[in-house]
């Protein structure tokens, strides 16, 4: 494996870091950053910035409008991106949108990139992926869907209920898991302003960074066209995971920039407060925290290289994403408590980015699956011999 970055690339990251750090952070206390994510027109805002820097939708091909890069380059310009929690927003490349756009530009129909793909990249709408849904229902074992679609001449007609539902609050259009007659998982979309599409409210979460918050959706004889089948009938599974190999990866990587954020912050603390008569980093307690964060920090990276690379070579990965999501995701929450308690009182305000840092990321170790869930996936594999996925 070559970690070596090119010239080019370097000068990418740098320019990332350049535009979070002058033109992002500081508007990090703007009242439109709301409990439910930035408001519409201060995302607008966000992107249009991105936009005018040149760095919009970095994950996507140059032929829809983004920059082309591979899962390596993504791996540094998504964690320069996660330094400050607007960051992905400015860039176009959080969740659910993300994923969204890497899942549409696999397996969409020309008609349906150009129609939905293509003003997503750009930044014109946002979207929601509505696979989650309240118990019985799916949620980490998704051979639990409910929601069911029946054909009805030219048309499904869709009926469910999904939850957790990011960015459904103000989303122009969705990818909706339902299943078949026969039991089996199809990916539909549909815009959301159509009859049957209803928001009942958004959930108030520990998070407050995705834009659209988390929305309780309910599916109401949704009538979505047989020719907006997102692929193929009764493929949706196969294409969740399509979705979800380099989704999980790419939250690793936000989630280090965040944590990396964290770190400084306290770092810069603990040099400057003093205690019992020197400055905190000299407590053999206050510096081990900061010694095992940046080896959190440096083996979170580690791993978040090794499967893009991995996926650069066209392998989906998910064995090694299910590590990786677990590896990060509890590396960087150790991070960030860790922040938090080096800060003290002030670790629990917002008087810092640490606290809310730490409430943003708390999440994470859930999204996109549990880490129990992907241990356990991990483990059979051990334990039946199944070989890796390359």
């Amino acid at each position: 494996m070559d970690f070596a970055i090119s010239e080019e690339l370097t000068e990418l990251k740098q320019r990332v870091r350049r535009f979070v750090a002058d033109q992002i952070i500081p508007l990090e206390d703007d009242p439109r950053l709301t409990r439910h994510g930035p408001t519409e027109d201060f995302r607008r805002e966000l992107v249009a910035r991105g936009r005018e820097a040149g760095l919009l939708s970095p994950h996507v091909s140059r032929e829809f409008g983004g920059l082309g890069l591979d899962h390596r380059a993504k791996a540094i310009v998504f964690e320069e991106a996660g330094y400050s929690l607007l960051g992905p927003v400015a860039l176009n490349i959080f969740a659910p949108d993300e994923g969204n756009m890497h899942l549409l530009e696999a397996i969409a129909r020309p008609e349906h990139k150009e129609r939905w793909l293509r003003p997503l990249a750009a930044g014109d709408m946002r979207s929601c992926f509505c696979m989650t849904e309240p118990a019985p229902g799916a949620g980490s074992d998704p051979s639990m869907l409910q929601t069911t679609a029946v054909r009805d001449g030219d048309h499904y007609v869709i009926n469910g209920r999904k939850w957790f539902t990011t960015g459904a609050d103000g989303a122009a259009f969705a990818i909706v898991m339902a299943k078949l007659d026969d039991g089996r998982a199809t990916m539909f979309l549909t815009d959301t302003d159509r009859p049957g599409f209803v928001v009942e409210r958004s959930m108030n979460t520990l998070d407050t960074c995705f834009p659209g918050g988390h929305g309780v959706v309910r599916l109401d004889n949704l009538r979505v066209p047989a020719s907006d089948v997102l692929g193929e009938l009764g493929e949706g599974f196969k294409y969740a995971q399509v979705r979800l190999s380099p989704a999980r990866l790419t939250h690793c990587m936000r989630w280090l920039g965040a944590a990396r954020r964290a770190h400084d912050i306290a770092t810069d603390y603990a040099r400057r407060r003093h205690a019992f008569g020197k400055p905190l980093a000299s407590h053999e307690g206050v510096g081990f925290m900061l010694a095992d964060n940046e080896m959190d920090i440096h083996s979170a990276r580690l791993t978040i290289w090794h499967t893009a690379w991995v996926l650069d070579q066209g392998h989906l990965a998910i064995h090694d994403s299910s590590m990786s999501k677990v590896l990060a995701s509890e590396a960087t929450w150790r991070v960030a408590d860790r922040c938090v308690q080096i800060l003290g009182g002030l670790g629990v305000t917002e008087e810092a980015m640490v606290g809310r840092i730490f409430a943003d990321m708390r999440a994470f170790r859930i999204y996109d699956g549990p880490s129990e869930v992907h241990r356990w996936s991990i483990a059979k594999r051990i334990v039946k011999g199944i070989e890796r996925d390359r």
